[in-house]
């Protein structure tokens, strides 16, 4: 074996090389401050081999990107755990960043003749960062999407070129196919490169004018192997576990709903790191927003390139350490800040949720479908009456009704309702609460409407009335009769979740029709139920179908149902609020009907 290893060292003298790696000086001994840098380095070469075999599978389209994101979250065997490594190092490299650079600071190893050296750190910073942001973009989802463009268009206000710079980084007008790629071959090609070519001139300058060490030797020098090298394996080993424990807790990097220009996302915010930031530039609005986005982090850069300089002195010294600690304050404070305002926001919180809501839908229609069809993801959304339905209802009718008490997508109104809350609308447990006396009243039903609250000089509607001052009075019998006749109400929605229990209550639905037909509680007084006669209230023949709900939402104001008595509700059929198929996803939504 030992004449195999001679024989490659005449042929490569490996030797040499790994004696030159290997045999650096390490003032005072080894020591943990020092891991840093290499944790980094092993970081980089993890997000090189990962982003390596993630480019084997992806595809760089706006109708292609997130569907082959998909693929390797979901079909890949282990693709899950390879984007998840992916993701969570790139969220590490940040603090780790950080701890290094302030080693150096502390150390003073940023001061002459180390200036070159301490420029190219900088650099380095600045390439990871735009790596991070080009990477953003690339899973082509929501909050991927928005958010890159919220960040791009900062770039419209740089004075004189803003609006063109813009339009090259973004590829055109709007945000589209040639942004993805342009991203994709900054993230992938270009700025890789430059990170290679950064850091083999910082190892090159580090390893001219090597360590500095400004603690006391406690410990005579030593060489960079064995003590410091396996002090920097235990620490690349520490962050790779810390990877894969973020991995194994949130299964992996999340993938939201494919992105949609047209669907805007309320829930935009960039990674944590750029959120101190994002808090700042919520300081100046309109005109001085340069100064947030521009000016102000220009200066600061500005100041962070002079440090060499002014750290000659020992005061220099002292004055950058405390721009430092100032800066990672203000950093920590402003991030902190974006985060709990976020928490204490419900609407943004609700975005959220929904958005959340929206991704696992997207991933469960592609696999129930088993497959995403030619025209891409946003197809599978675009039918779903669980995706579009509570959208359709906070655009249309969130502004008098709730559902379950919120707007459709789970943020509370900004007034209180003025209609009933629409979930579980012709159920039977919502036609319970209907009749019962104590819920008529209250915004569940029609607190909010003009039934219950009619214009001066006027009453209560008959049905309220009967409710609040009849219910009550019923005796034993006609409770059951009462309660049989809300079984038969409610069967006449069809509804898909009382499906086995309408089947099982047969002959009380039976009975419950005959009631009505018989008038047992006054019902055909007001009301039509599967006959011609002329009733003063909405028709109950198929209350709550998906036919009755098509009528009464294009016409509440006919004969058939309010007539003249309608209390402000808007007749679609006659507005281009909404299509018939933005109707048919809405019913289907309020009934709980879905294609998987």
């Amino acid at each position: 074996m030992k004449a195999l290893f001679d024989w490659l060292d005449t042929r490569t003298g490996y030797r040499g090389l790994a004696r030159l790696a290997l045999h650096e000086h390490v003032p005072g001994g080894a020591r943990w401050r020092y891991v840093w840098g290499s944790t980094l380095t092993f970081a980089i070469a993890v997000q090189f081999i990962t982003g390596i075999v993630l480019w084997m599978n992806y595809s760089a389209g706006a109708q292609s990107a997130w569907e082959s994101v998909y693929y390797t979250q979901e079909l890949l065997p282990g693709g899950w755990v390879l984007r998840g490594i992916h993701h969570f190092m790139a969220q590490l490299m940040v603090p780790l960043l950080v701890l290094h650079f302030m080693q150096v600071m502390v150390d003073g190893a940023y001061r002459a003749p180390r200036e070159v050296n301490y420029w190219f750190g900088l650099g380095l910073l600045g390439l990871t960062l735009a790596i991070s942001l080009t990477g953003y973009l690339l899973p082509w989802d929501q909050r991927g999407y928005w958010s890159t463009k919220v960040v791009t268009n900062l770039i419209s206000g740089v004075p004189f070129i803003g609006d063109k710079l813009q339009r090259l980084v973004v590829g055109d007008a709007n945000y589209g196919h040639q942004t993805l790629t342009r991203f994709f071959a900054m993230h992938a090609g270009v700025l890789p490169a430059l990170l290679v070519l950064l850091i083999a001139g910082h190892v090159a300058l580090f390893r001219k004018h090597g360590l500095t060490a400004k603690l006391p030797k406690e410990k005579p020098d030593a060489m960079l192997w064995p003590d410091q090298l396996l002090q920097d394996c235990v620490a690349c080993g520490t962050v790779m576990g810390t990877v894969l424990a973020l991995v194994w807790y949130f299964h992996g990097a999340e993938l939201g709903a494919p992105a949609n220009p047209a669907e805007p996302y309320s829930a935009a915010r960039p990674d944590w790191y750029f959120m101190a930031l994002f808090q700042f530039l919520k300081f100046f609005e309109g005109e001085r927003l340069i100064w947030g986005s521009l000016v102000i982090p220009g200066l600061v850069f500005l100041l962070l390139m002079a440090m060499p300089l002014l750290g000659r002195w020992g005061p220099g010294h002292r004055f950058n350490l405390f721009v430092i600690f100032v800066g990672l304050g203000g950093f920590a404070t402003l991030t902190t800040m974006a985060f709990q305002k976020d928490a204490d926001d419900q609407h943004y919180q609700a975005a959220v949720a929904q958005a959340k809501r929206d991704g696992e839908r997207a991933k469960h229609l592609a696999s129930a479908r088993r497959g995403i069809p030619t025209e891409g993801a946003l197809a599978l959304l675009a039918e779903d009456p669980l995706t579009q339905g509570p959208r359709l209802f906070a655009s249309q009718c969130a502004s008098c009704h709730t559902y379950a008490g919120h707007d459709g997508l789970g943020a509370p109104l900004s007034e209180p309702p003025t209609a009933p809350d629409l979930a579980g609308f012709g159920s039977r447990e919502w036609l319970q609460g209907f009749m019962d006396p104590q819920q008529i009243e209250t915004l569940r039903y029609f607190g909010g409407t003009a039934f219950v609250h009619p214009k001066e000089g006027g009453r209560k509607s008959k049905m309220v009335r009967l409710i609040t001052d009849k219910v009550p009075a019923y005796s034993a019998e006609e409770k059951a009769q009462l309660e049989k006749i809300l079984i038969a109400l409610s069967a006449e929605a069809a509804l898909p979740a009382q499906k086995d229990s309408d089947a099982r209550d047969a002959a009380f639905i039976e009975e419950g029709r005959k009631h009505i037909a018989a008038d047992a509680l006054e019902c055909a007084d007001c009301h039509q139920f599967r006959n011609d006669a002329p009733g003063d209230g909405p028709d109950l023949t198929g209350y709550g179908s998906r036919a009755w709900l098509v009528d009464f939402l294009k016409n509440p104001g006919h004969d058939r149902f309010y007539g003249k008595r309608n209390d402000r509700m808007p007749a679609f059929g006659k507005t281009s609020r909404l299509s018939p198929r933005d109707l048919d996803l809405l019913i289907r939504w309020l009934r709980g009907e879905s294609p998987n």
